[in-house]
């Protein structure tokens, strides 16, 4: 006797715990795969470091255009002064702003160049890392489903188990239960488990093609973000280093 109730506060327990689960009173049950954690965590944390870049080339892109109308602004003054000026003092000015203007439309030009091959690649980039985040909390629920069905069966079979050994009058009601329900919960859990693995080979294939084309397009990305700059460092400084003889015999006359 004494034995039977220790079997009946044990299955008791194993019941509760059970129907926690499946209410979902406790913490949801998920992959305990080293890789598959290795593998959310890079994908988090790719996804922070890739919307920190975009903000960044975004920042750029705002300060090349204003500075680009800047120059624009500063070369229509420096004709303006120009004007008002002498023959030589005036005409160096003159030739100042249209530096200076010209400079501007190369910001612009240089700022959409940014803008089509580094700004949004990189975002590009953030949508892609997104829509792994959706496969990966998919995997998780289709995880969780399988869990859930499992230790629905295990309910249905403590539930069926307690009646017996209290030798109810419901057990062979119970029993019936049991088998229309076995036979139900099978099905499903059968389902859950393909659609479960059909998952992981989708997002296992889909992150080898993310990484394999993230190498190549971020690679072109940051090679023409170096191009550019370095293309438009050297256009301003030979702007500017062309103005310097004129300046100086205005300076020294």
């Amino acid at each position: 006797m004494c034995f039977h109730f220790l079997l009946l506060l044990l299955k008791h327990d194993v019941q509760s715990k059970v129907s926690d689960v499946v209410l979902g009173k406790e913490k949801p049950v998920e992959e305990s795969n080293p890789e598959y954690e290795k593998l959310k965590h890079y994908v988090f944390e790719l996804e922070n470091h890739l919307a920190e870049a975009q903000r960044h080339a975004y920042r750029l892109v705002k300060r090349h255009r204003e500075l680009g109308q800047s120059l624009s602004d500063f070369g229509k003054a420096a004709k303006l002064l120009g004007a008002c000026e002498g023959q030589a003092l005036g005409k160096a000015f003159s030739d100042l702003g249209a530096k200076s203007e010209l400079l501007s439309a190369q910001l612009q030009k240089e700022a959409h160049q940014l803008l089509m091959n580094f700004e949004e690649p990189l975002k590009d980039y953030v949508r892609a890392v997104q829509s792994i985040k959706a496969t990966i909390e998919e995997r998780a629920n289709a995880f969780r489903q399988q869990c859930e069905l499992a230790e629905t069966m295990k309910l249905k079979e403590i539930n069926l188990d307690k009646l017996m050994l209290t030798r109810s009058d419901r057990v062979g009601e119970a029993e019936h239960e049991y088998k229309e329900a076995s036979h139900s919960l099978k099905a499903a859990s059968e389902e859950a488990t393909r659609r479960f693995e059909t998952i992981v080979r989708l997002m296992n294939e889909e992150i080898v093609r993310f990484q394999e084309q993230k190498t190549q397009d971020m690679g072109i990305a940051f090679h023409e973000f170096a191009k550019g700059q370095a293309r438009l460092a050297n256009s301003v400084a030979d702007a500017w280093r062309s103005l310097l003889p004129k300046l100086e015999a205005c300076s020294s006359a």
